[in-house]
């Protein structure tokens, strides 16, 4: 889980757009870089190098 309060600050460190929380995936969403910033033990791991590249579907299933 992570803290709302902190959720509303992070912004994606490639585009700097807002990101959207995905709680089942333990990840951070920057549809706009079509990346996924995991978070570990409870931190985002706010690095591109460690973000996962979205699929075009997955990226379309978030913006709704």
């Amino acid at each position: 889980m992570i803290d709302d309060k902190l959720l509303s600050i992070l912004v994606c460190p490639v585009t700097k757009t807002t990101l959207r929380y995905d709680r089942n995936a333990a990840e951070l969403i920057s549809t706009a870089a079509g990346l996924a910033y995991p978070i570990r033990d409870g931190i985002p791991v706010m690095l591109e190098s460690e973000a996962r590249r979205l699929s075009v579907e997955e990226v379309e299933a978030h913006k709704s």
